[in-house]
């Protein structure tokens, strides 16, 4: 199924969504959630970002022909970084160029959501705690990646992880899932969740084995090739097989 985090009048819940518009449920599907009998249209709803984690972990270099456009060899394992939770927007939010960049860029991702407290956990048991997945846009100041030698302050910024539009409970990450990226229409990233050089289970092995996730976390697993500047007015768009289309415009500070 695909849950969504919506906002109808002056309220916000989780729900299922579906062709007709979106099931209501109450509470949260992390803790304790129960349907109602209120379906709301499509035309009444504004998305949400899908999940609020308290903190984001990404992967760097996941994609070997993203490591080469970087001008870097794939790490032997896997390469951690965080975002902080304020950089999390949703659907249709606007990403905030900020003044201290001369170049942003763009980066698709699967993002997987965590569904319950995870440490020490095995790679062959980690669907159990995976709730979903998600599209994720890694937004980088690359300017900035590049002058402070780590990636905190690039990677950072509010709104510089859009998440969304819908967390599916049913994807196989090992099938060759599209991850694209479209800028003002235009195709900039296409790679499959099936060239990741780490899989979704060993990541989750790898990051539990130094940190407790907890429920409704993230973590971004990687860009493939492609990623590229973006400026004030431009509409970014990042689609995978089986979520859907995260949109996000770009605007100026």
């Amino acid at each position: 199924m695909k849950i969504v985090r919506i906002k109808a009048g002056d309220d916000i819940a989780y729900g299922v969504a579906d062709s007709e518009g979106v099931l209501v449920y109450e509470g949260s599907p992390f803790v304790a959630w129960e349907p109602t009998e209120s379906v709301v249209p499509w035309s009444n709803v504004t998305l949400l970002a899908p999940v609020l984690p308290t903190k984001v972990m990404c992967i760097g270099k996941n994609y070997q022909d993203h490591a080469d456009e970087m001008g870097g060899d794939v790490p032997d394992e896997p390469l951690v970084f965080m975002k902080p939770a304020t950089s999390v927007v949703g659907p249709n939010a606007n990403v905030v160029h900020p003044r201290l960049s001369g170049e942003v860029h763009h980066e698709a991702e699967l993002a997987v959501v965590i569904s319950r407290p995870a440490r020490h956990v095995k790679a062959e048991d980690a669907s159990r705690y995976i709730f979903g997945y998600t599209a994720g846009n890694d937004v980088t100041a690359r300017d900035l990646q590049a002058k402070d030698g780590q990636w905190t302050r690039a990677k950072g910024f509010d709104t510089f992880c859009p998440l969304g539009p819908a967390i599916e409970t049913e994807l196989d990450p090992l099938e060759r899932l599209a991850v694209i990226c479209r800028v003002n229409g235009e195709v900039r990233q296409a790679g499959f969740t099936s060239d990741m050089v780490f899989g979704v289970a060993e990541i989750v092995a790898f990051v539990t084995a130094f940190t407790t996730l907890l429920p409704g976390d993230v973590i971004l697993t990687g860009t493939p090739s492609g990623v590229g500047k973006v400026e004030a007015g431009d509409l970014m768009e990042v689609e995978i097989d089986g979520i859907g289309t995260l949109a996000n415009r770009v605007v100026a500070a």
